[in-house]
């Protein structure tokens, strides 16, 4: 079944928000392992939000992949 226009553009909105908030987040965990005393807490919570919107990313990108029957 096709997907609409207006939700395959909604889909590529959501993932250019979840791709620029995982570039984000690199940035911000380098930030903090890089810095004197950094919460190693912190660090830990941010990488597992980094895993779960790659795991988002990856799903979105896969219902944009239009299925091809062998």
């Amino acid at each position: 079944m096709a997907m609409k226009p207006e939700e395959e553009h909604e889909l590529r909105d959501q993932l250019s928000r979840l791709l620029q908030e995982h570039r984000d987040l690199d940035s911000a965990i380098e930030a903090l392992q890089v810095a004197a005393g950094s919460d190693v807490l912190q660090v830990q919570r941010l990488k597992k939000r980094k895993l779960y919107l790659r795991d988002r990313i990856s799903f979105i990108e896969d219902q944009l992949t239009p299925d091809i029957i062998a």
